[in-house]
């Protein structure tokens, strides 16, 4: 009597790729998810037969894919300034131009004098902490905090600082700048910066890919995507210290939008931005 081959890691990526028409390379993701082999060894030990318990977890990944939910999602982590963060769907997942955000942050930083008081850097919509966590990493004598007005969020957020080894970062739960405001003494930071929700209300993105999985708070204030950008540009002066600035990350199409907000005193210094791309994405301003 013949008994069927045990099903290896070589051969299960082929039929699922061909049962779903899953892209090889998001297969291979959520297998060294199952396996914990990198992707080398899953070329080098593709031969090895999967357990009954991990071809069942792989397949249910691949059908969930299938179904459309992000990748990051169903691995629980998504890499961002060359750092593992967990994530799942209380936050949106980190994208790569954000990471030019924190590249713009650490320059303006690098080049501010606080006169020997300890730099500080306030990030408004946290998330799960990728650019707090990010910049409190690459400059560890920086002193940052974090809001959201997400619990779950914040629980994510200082997992992964716990997880990264961000000691210099703290984490306060804030409807923006609620809970940050008249405070004694009052505070006082160098960079406020924030990648803030910006798609508009019932843009058609918001029912496509990714997004669909992703939580609606994260992703539109419910208007014309511009709400945080007001209430930032107004509120940030009162918690600046001279010569601070303020860094948001934007829509596409917002820039003009976005920079004329803070084209008021008492800024007096307003750039635009593009992203590697070459698209319009981000807004500096300096009091």
């Amino acid at each position: 009597m013949s008994t069927q081959p045990q099903p290896t890691i070589e051969s299960v990526l082929q039929q699922t790729r061909e049962e779903t028409g899953l892209p090889p390379n998001e297969l291979r993701v959520l297998m060294t998810h199952i396996t914990g082999f990198d992707r080398v060894s899953l070329v080098t030990k593709g031969n090895r037969a999967l357990s009954v318990d991990q071809l069942i977890a792989f397949k249910s990944l691949a059908t969930r894919r299938q179904h459309g939910e992000p990748i990051a999602y169903l691995v629980q982590q998504k890499e961002f300034y060359s750092r593992s963060f967990f994530v799942d769907p209380r936050v949106l997942i980190p994208r790569p131009e954000t990471e030019e955000l924190v590249e713009h942050a650490l320059g303006f930083l690098q080049n501010k004098s606080t006169e020997n008081l300890l730099t500080r850097v306030l990030d408004i919509g946290c998330g799960s902490g990728a650019i707090a966590i990010s910049l409190a990493l690459e400059n560890p004598i920086l002193e940052v905090t974090a809001t959201d007005l997400s619990a779950d969020a914040l629980w994510v957020a200082q997992h992964n600082a716990n997880e990264l080894g961000a000691k210099n970062v703290r984490f306060i739960e804030s409807d923006l700048f609620a809970g940050l405001l008249n405070q004694t003494p009052a505070l006082a930071f160098d960079l406020v910066c924030s990648n803030p929700p910006y798609i508009e209300q019932g843009d058609i993105h918001l029912s496509q890919g990714d997004l669909r999985f992703e939580p609606a708070q994260a992703l539109t204030d419910g208007g014309d995507g511009l709400r945080f950008y007001r209430e930032i540009a107004r509120h940030s002066p009162t918690l600046l210290r001279p010569g601070g600035g303020v860094l948001v990350e934007h829509g596409h199409d917002q820039q003009n939008a976005v920079k004329a907000l803070f084209c008021t005193t008492p800024y007096v210094y307003v750039q635009g931005l593009p992203d590697l791309a070459g698209t319009p994405r981000f807004v500096f301003a300096r009091i």
